[in-house]
């Protein structure tokens, strides 16, 4: 009998594939900084250039205050 895993850590440990489902119940960190869930966003209904600029920094911003970007000073 033989079984393959869907969750292993390839030789040398450089990288995991998970196969099912991920449920982090704890706090999740990249590069050390903690990262958060985004709130959900409407669709842009933006027309001219400028609303989309608008909706797209807004989107920006949510994405770097959840750490999943860092702010370019």
């Amino acid at each position: 009998m033989s079984y393959n895993t869907k969750n292993f850590t390839e030789q040398g440990g450089e990288k995991t594939v998970i196969g099912g489902e991920l449920d982090i119940t704890g706090t999740m960190k990249l590069d050390g900084d903690e990262v958060s869930v985004i709130p959900a966003f409407s669709l842009s209904t933006a027309t001219t250039v400028s609303g989309i600029k608008t909706d797209f920094n807004l989107l920006l911003n949510a994405m770097s205050s959840a750490g999943l970007i860092k702010t370019v000073t």
